[in-house]
C-alpha cells in the first residue's frame, strides 16, 4: 500500500490551505504539471528572451545538432557524443543517444533551428522537474509537492541560465539526476510505481555522460532490491501490481538501451567494448580516496550549495569549501539517527537513498583520472540538495515531536510554497535580464563567416562550383582546438550544401560526413589568429570573410599578455611552449606544469580573441608547412 501522507506531515491544514491541499491530493498530475510549469518559469522565460538572438552552437554543441539533424533518419544515431575515452581520433563515446532523441522532437516541430535544440532542452528540463514533482505528491501530498518545488527552484537558480538552457551532455542530466534520486527513495518507501521514471531517469543520465552510468546503476539496482523485499510484506493482489510495475520499467529499460547493443554488434569494436576496455585500464591513475573525499566535502557545502544562491547569483562551483562540507555531512548524520528514532517510514528512506548517493559519488569522484573537470561532479549538487532536504525533514520531525500541537504540514507547506514562489520569480528576472546563449563569442564569429562563405560559394569564387558542388570543410585554429570550424561546417549544412570534414573527424562529425579530400571540388578552410596569414599565402587559397571584433585597446592588450606569458614561460623552463602560444592556446592550457598566472595569461588571451578568416582553396590544400 502507497504511504500518501506522512506521519510527521499528517495534521490538517485548515481554511484556504485546507482546500488547496484537497486540489493537489485530488489532482495530483495537473498540480504536478502546474508547479512544474511555475519552477520551469525562469528557462521559458530565458528562451523567450533568446529567441531573436542568433547562435551558432561550437564544438560539442555543434556536434550535438549534427546529430539531433540525424535522429530519426538513414544516420540515426547508435551512441552518445564523443568523450575523452579512448585514443584519440578513434576516441569512444557517451553510452547511449537517448538525449539525441528526446531534444530532436521539438527540434523538428520548431524549424529545426539551433534555438529550438535548446527549447528541446528545457523541455527535458521541464519533464524532469514536473515528474520529481508528482513523485513528491504520491508521497507526501500537497506539503511534498511544495518543499520539492522550492528544493528544485533553487537547484534551477544555483546551476543557472546558460548551464540548462545548453543541450550540452555534462548539463542535461543535472534535473533527471534530482528526478533519479527522488524516484529511487519512493521505491525504497514502497511505491512501485516510481521505478518506471527511476529506470527512464537513470538510463537518460547514464547514456547522455558516461559518470553518470555507475551512479544510475547503482541508484537502478538500490530501487528494485527495495521493491522486491516491500513486495513481501504486501497483499497477493498488492504483490501483483508492484511486479507489474517492476516489469514494466524492465522492459522499457530494455528498449532504451537497444540503440546501444545494435551499435556493439554492428562494429568492432563498439562502443561498449571501447568504454570497458577505457574504464578497466585507464591511461592515467585514479586522483585517489583523499582527493575524492574533498570533492565529495566541497559538494556538500550548504553555505555555496543553499545560502549563496539565495543572495548571489547562482552558480554552484563557486567557492565551495571542504570543512563546511563536513559540518553538513555531521549533521545529516546526526539527522539520521534522529531520522531511524522518530521518523516516518518516508523519511528513514530518504535517508537510506541520500547515504548510498553519497557513498556512490565518492567513489565516483575518487576514480577520476586526469584533470579533475568541474563537469565531472557537476550532478553532485543535486545529491546535496536531497541531503539537504532528508536533514531539514528530520529537524521538522524533532521540532514536531517536541511541539506536538504544532501544525508541521502547514509550515512545510507554506514555508515551501513561499521560498518557491520568491526563489522562481527572482530566477526568471535575473534569467531574463542576463540571458545568453552559450559561447557566444565563437557563435558570433561563426556567424559573421558563414553567410559570405556560403555566397562566395553559391558565387563560384575561386575553386567552388556552386551550391550543387562538394566541399571540404577544414580548419587551422591557434585557440579554441577547431570550436568555429565544427560550427562553421554546421552552418553550411544547415544552407544546404554538401559539406564533410576530413577522415581524421569522422568520430566527431559522424562518419557519413567525413571523406577525402579528393573527393571534394574545393575546400573552405577557416584559419584563426597566425594562420590567416599564412594561408593567405597558400597558392589557389581565395580570402572571402574575416571577422575581427577586437578593438585597438585589446589587440594592445592582446600583445602585452602574449609577450608576458612568453617571457614567463621561458623563466619557467618550458621552452617547448612557447611557439604553441600562436598555434594552439587551449592545448597549452592543459600541461599540469602551467602556473596559476600562466592559467590566467591563457584565458585572457582567449577571451580576448583573434582574428578569423574562411579561404576558398583547391580540394587538396593544405596547410602543412603553411
Amino acid at each position: 500500500m502507497i504511504e500518501t501522507q506522512d506521519a510527521g506531515l499528517a495534521r490538517p491544514a485548515t481554511g484556504l490551505l485546507a482546500r488547496l491541499a484537497r486540489v493537489v491530493e485530488r489532482h495530483r498530475v495537473r498540480a504536478a504539471l502546474v508547479a512544474g510549469l511555475a519552477v520551469a518559469l525562469p528557462l521559458v522565460v530565458a528562451l523567450v528572451c533568446l529567441a531573436g538572438r542568433p547562435w551558432h552552437p561550437v564544438l560539442d554543441l555543434a556536434m550535438t545538432e549534427l546529430r539531433v539533424r540525424d535522429a530519426f533518419g538513414r544516420h540515426t544515431p547508435l551512441i552518445g557524443l564523443p568523450g575523452r575515452i579512448g585514443d584519440y581520433p578513434d576516441q569512444g563515446s557517451h553510452p547511449g543517444p537517448l538525449s539525441f532523441y528526446l531534444v530532436a522532437v521539438t527540434y523538428r516541430v520548431l524549424g529545426s533551428t539551433s534555438w529550438a535544440m535548446e527549447v528541446g532542452t528545457v523541455a527535458v528540463h521541464a519533464a524532469a522537474i514536473a515528474t520529481t514533482l508528482w513523485l513528491a505528491c504520491r508521497r507526501l501530498g500537497w506539503a511534498g509537492l511544495a518543499a520539492a518545488a522550492a528544493l528544485l527552484a533553487i537547484v534551477v537558480h544555483g546551476y543557472g541560465q546558460v548551464t540548462l538552457v545548453q543541450p550540452w551532455n555534462p548539463y542535461l542530466p543535472l534535473l533527471a539526476w534530482v528526478l533519479v534520486l527522488v524516484a529511487t527513495w519512493c521505491a525504497v518507501a514502497g511505491d512501485a510505481v516510481a521505478l518506471v521514471p527511476l529506470v527512464v531517469a537513470a538510463s537518460f543520465c547514464a547514456q547522455t555522460h558516461v559518470p553518470y552510468l555507475p551512479l544510475g546503476v547503482g541508484m537502478v539496482v538500490v530501487g528494485f532490491v527495495a521493491a522486491h523485499v516491500r513486495a513481501r510484506a504486501l497483499t497477493p493482489g498488492e504483490r501483483r501490481a508492484a511486479q507489474r510495475w517492476a516489469l514494466l520499467a524492465v522492459g522499457i529499460g530494455v528498449l532504451l538501451w537497444i540503440p546501444p547493443l545494435i551499435d556493439q554488434v554492428r562494429r568492432s569494436p563498439g562502443n561498449i567494448r571501447t568504454l570497458l576496455d577505457h574504464f578497466a585500464t585507464p591511461p592515467e591513475d585514479p586522483i585517489g580516496v583523499g582527493e575524492g573525499v574533498k570533492i565529495a566535502l566541497r559538494h556538500l557545502d550548504p553555505w555555496t550549495g543553499v545560502v549563496a544562491q539565495l543572495w548571489g547569483g547562482g552558480g554552484f562551483v563557486d567557492d565551495a569549501a571542504a570543512w563546511r562540507g563536513a559540518l553538513a555531512l555531521l549533521a545529516w548524520v546526526a539527522a539520521a539517527v534522529i531520522a531511524w528514532r522518530l521518523g516516518s517510514r518516508a523519511l528513514r528512506s530518504l535517508h537510506v537513498v541520500a547515504g548510498v548517493a553519497l557513498v556512490l559519488g565518492t567513489v565516483s569522484a575518487a576514480r577520476i583520472f586526469g584533470r579533475p573537470w568541474y563537469y565531472l561532479t557537476l550532478w553532485a549538487w543535486g545529491t546535496t540538495m536531497v541531503v539537504l532536504g532528508a536533514t531539514l525533514w528530520s529537524a521538522v520531525t524533532l521540532w514536531r515531536h517536541v511541539r506536538p500541537a504544532l501544525d508541521v504540514r502547514r509550515v512545510v507547506g507554506t514555508t515551501g510554497l513561499g521560498l518557491a514562489a520568491a526563489v522562481t520569480v527572482a530566477t526568471a528576472v535575473s534569467f531574463g535580464i542576463d540571458a545568453e546563449h552559450a559561447e557566444q563569442r565563437l557563435s558570433d564569429a561563426v556567424g559573421a563567416l558563414a553567410a559570405p562563405t556560403y555566397e562566395a560559394i553559391a558565387a563560384g569564387v575561386g575553386d567552388a562550383v556552386g551550391v550543387d558542388g562538394r566541399y571540404q570543410v577544414r580548419w587551422s585554429d591557434a585557440a579554441d582546438i577547431g570550436s568555429p570550424g565544427f560550427g562553421l561546417l554546421l552552418e553550411l549544412e544547415r544552407r544546404g550544401l554538401h559539406v564533410t570534414a576530413d577522415e581524421f573527424f569522422r568520430v566527431q562529425v559522424t562518419p557519413h560526413r567525413a571523406a577525402p579530400a579528393a573527393l571534394a571540388d574545393a575546400q573552405v578552410h577557416l584559419a584563426t589568429g597566425a594562420y590567416v596569414e599564412r594561408w593567405r599565402e597558400v597558392p589557389g587559397a581565395v580570402e572571402v570573410a574575416t571577422y575581427d571584433p577586437r578593438t585597438d585597446a585589446d589587440r594592445a592588450e592582446f600583445a602585452a599578455v602574449r609577450a608576458r606569458l612568453i617571457e614567463r614561460l621561458r623563466d619557467e623552463g618550458l621552452d617547448e611552449l612557447v611557439r604553441l602560444v600562436d598555434e594552439n592556446l587551449f592545448g597549452i592550457s592543459v600541461d599540469v606544469r602551467l602556473s596559476r598566472a600562466d592559467h590566467e595569461d591563457l584565458a585572457r588571451l582567449i577571451d580576448i580573441g583573434q582574428p578569423m578568416s574562411v579561404f576558398i582553396a583547391p580540394a587538396t590544400a593544405d596547410d602543412d608547412g603553411v
